[in-house]
């Protein structure tokens, strides 16, 4: 693995696990992949801990939900200003899209948990944000073509064939393939049950989560219900979803 250090913030919670994390890459000057949540003890340790390795040359955002880009204002105020990278962001200096190279990345496509969600290629290292965790399975935001781009992502990443991947959460991941193939799996298998149950007459999206997000826990079930509308939307492209299924368009999750 590239040298590359883990500063993890203290957000700890079922959707962020242990809490986000921010990764450190290289050195004089090292690069910053997702300055994490706006909590100052956070944003001072990663200013202190890039300074140790030679001050920041830049900031890259894997997507611009709050756990990953809300301390990027802190950090700057820290820091100086340098560059910042992102698809979507506000305060980016530099728009990212796939294939753009800044500081030791490559930005790689990988929609699906967001619209503008990237992933950075350094060398054989990846650093994927909520495309992959290091533990348990991310949402879909129901954005048209959401789910679909996903599983495409996942396709591109395989043939990446990282030699470890640096989440947005979780520990890291030593085995990429096994864990994209995993991934992959997980959707289908999720897609598979979902047609079986709308094939037996359910309807409504509380009986299909009973049924196919069933392993779901209780507070996980509202991100499930954006998965679901993600896979229905998906479906529906399809020219596969049956009629008298009742579920919000994609138009009504666009805050996510």
């Amino acid at each position: 693995m590239d040298d590359v250090a883990l500063v993890r913030a203290d957000n700890p919670g079922p959707f962020t696990l242990e809490g986000t994390n921010t990764w450190l890459v290289g050195r004089d000057p090292c690069w910053v992949v997702d300055p994490g949540p706006a909590l100052p003890e956070h944003v001072r340790r990663v200013a202190a801990d890039a300074g140790a390795r030679g001050g920041v040359g830049g900031i890259v955002l894997t997507h611009d939900h709050l756990d990953h880009a809300a301390g990027v204002p802190g950090l700057l105020a820290l820091t100086g200003d340098v560059p910042v990278g992102a698809a979507r962001y506000a305060g980016a200096s530099e728009h990212l899209a796939d294939g753009t190279r800044t500081g030791p990345f490559t930005a790689i496509a990988t929609p699906g948990h967001a619209p503008d969600h990237l992933a950075f290629l350094a060398g054989r290292t990846l650093f994927t944000g909520d495309a992959v965790l290091g533990r348990g399975s991310v949402f879909i935001a129901p954005d048209p073509g959401a789910l679909r781009g996903y599983l495409a992502a996942i396709e591109r990443m395989l043939a990446l064939d990282p030699e470890v991947i640096c989440p947005g959460h979780g520990p890291l991941v030593m085995e990429p393939r096994a864990k994209l193939e995993e991934y992959r799996e997980h959707r289908l298998d999720r897609e598979r049950r979902l047609v079986e149950a709308l094939g037996d007459g359910l309807r409504s999206p509380d009986a299909l989560l009973d049924r196919v997000w069933s392993d779901a826990p209780s507070v996980l079930r509202p991100a499930a219900a954006v998965t679901l509308a993600a896979h229905l939307d998906k479906l529906a492209e399809e020219g596969r979803l049956p009629a008298g299924v009742d579920w919000p368009s994609p138009a009504q999750y666009g805050g996510l």
